[in-house]
């Protein structure tokens, strides 16, 4: 049996902010448990769900040496759909009511959280095959366990994988806190490790020390490789390019699934959804007090409100959306600009437009269920999940093609035949708004067409499965077994 280690900043269903949390929460469940035996760690943070706070099991405790001074690790665990959790307990660490507190207390926090990782697996003597790292977070588990083997044969056959969830985000500070912080001697610092323009880069010594790379989705791994995309990573990423692959996130199908989703006003599955998500819309409508109108295209965005997101190309055409009876819901929280943006249109146009500014799941599942179409215009985007619920639920996404959304959404314009969803190439609001208006067209002249796509949507395939099967093999091949 292949043992594996899923080192992770946040997972579903204990904290979540993020997709990372989505991902490290369905992956374990869905590989084969006759063949791998995979487990997850992550911070016992104050602020993690009451519900499954309370029912974590103490293990035990033991020190770590980290700044001078010996710091306290406490260890708990859980089982959740069949997996096994661990929990490093910390409160000077972990304390508050978020799980990140931005930089440079961030560095301590996930510092201390690589240490205590690796000095616990003798702790509870679990030896796993591989570490699968995610984002810069846990970045320095990589680099960290060449130290680890020198010193004791515990460690001796271990392997890393460091996935990049979003490169934007690398953990950079400079280098003589970072050396005092973690303890690293000088020769890290190099060029072709940690150091990064003067500066050091935690992810980048991941992906410099791990034996395999990987991203969210096959465009992305390459579009990484690029001066455009790379954020300064990209020579180490084209220099590693044959240890690094893109593997899609999946969706959990048991939770998105429009059959049995309990959020939604009329469940429904591809054999009537054309009938019982007219219901679905019509509700939406209703509730969020826009005109109740099945013929007009509604529009839903659930996401972060921020510049990479697309969110300037909405910005420079609402208005035009707006004016051609096209409505919209949106839920989300992030930059101020946008947030505003929405509240001004929902304002002046009460029967067009609804701002949610909050994260309200149950609502988000109901945008999914009842719009016709979904926005996610991103400047650059990873993987993206939303776009595959959306499909899930027989929302049509309207996207850029980069990344994952190029990845998972088959264009009309491109291929009207086997389309899914509607796409563009080029990042300007021209480009987005014949796009939006393409969409309104074909579902306002030619609605078999439309229902086509719908159905062509839902029986995509987003599950982990197939995600699944590819980190097994991935597993499988590095762990040599």
């Amino acid at each position: 049996m292949i043992k594996v280690l899923i080192a992770t900043s946040e997972c579903v269903p204990f904290i979540k902010t993020g997709g990372l949390a989505d991902v490290a929460g369905a992956l374990p469940k869905y590989c084969d448990k006759e063949k791998y035996d995979i487990r997850v760690v992550l911070p016992k943070y104050e602020c993690l769900k009451p519900q499954y706070k309370d029912t974590l099991r103490y293990i035990k405790y033991f020190y770590i040496n980290m700044e001078g001074r010996d710091q306290y690790v406490g260890l708990f665990e859980a089982e959740y759909d069949g997996v096994k959790f661990y929990f490093i307990d910390n409160e000077e660490h972990f304390s508050g009511d978020k799980p990140y507190s931005g930089m440079p207390w961030d560095l301590g926090k996930f510092t201390f959280f690589c240490k205590a990782t690796l000095s616990m697996l003798p702790e509870i003597q679990f030896k796993p095959d591989i570490i699968h790292c995610n984002d810069w977070e846990t970045a320095l588990i990589p680099a960290f366990l060449p130290g680890y083997k020198a010193q004791y044969r515990f460690y001796s056959g271990m392997k890393t994988i460091m996935t990049i969830h979003n490169l934007k985000f690398q953990g950079i500070w400079n280098i003589d806190d970072v050396r005092r912080i973690t303890g690293l001697d000088s020769w890290y610092f190099e060029y072709d490790k940690l150091e990064f323009y003067g500066m050091s880069n935690f992810l980048k010594g991941g992906i410099a020390f791990a034996d395999k790379v990987t991203t969210v989705s096959k465009t992305y791994a390459d579009e990484i490789c690029t001066e455009q995309y790379g954020e300064g990573l990209n020579p180490l990423l084209c220099y590693r390019r044959n240890d690094l692959k893109g593997i899609v996130n999946g969706i959990d199908y048991s939770i998105y699934n429009p059959e049995t989703d309990p959020n939604i006003y009329e469940n429904y599955n591809i054999d009537t959804v054309i009938e019982k998500k007219q219901i679905n819309k019509l509700k939406l409508q209703e509730e969020l007090g826009l005109e109740v109108n099945p013929d007009k295209l509604l529009l839903g965005v659930v996401s972060r409100l921020t510049d990479q997101k697309g969110f300037d190309l909405v910005r420079d055409t609402l208005n035009d959306i707006v004016h051609d009876c096209i409505q919209v819901v949106v839920i989300g929280t992030g930059e101020k600009q946008y947030e505003d943006l929405f509240k001004y249109f929902a304002e002046v146009y009460k029967q067009s437009v609804s701002a949610n500014i909050c994260y309200a799941e149950a609502l988000a599942q109901k945008v999914y269920a009842g719009c016709d179409g979904f926005i996610m215009p991103s400047r650059f985007e990873p993987c993206g999940l939303s776009q595959m619920m959306s499909m899930r639920y027989g929302t049509l996404p309207i996207v850029r093609r980069t990344g994952g959304l190029a990845d998972t959404v088959v264009g009309y314009e491109q291929d009207p035949d086997n389309a899914t969803g509607f796409a563009f190439d080029y990042y300007n609001a021209e480009d987005f708004l014949r796009t939006v208006r393409d969409a309104d067209r074909l579902h306002r002249e030619d609605r078999g067409k439309w229902n086509e796509m719908v159905k062509r949507a839902m029986s995509k395939d987003f599950s982990w499965n197939a995600s699944a099967k590819e980190y097994s093999d991935l597993y499988s091949e590095l762990a040599g077994k």
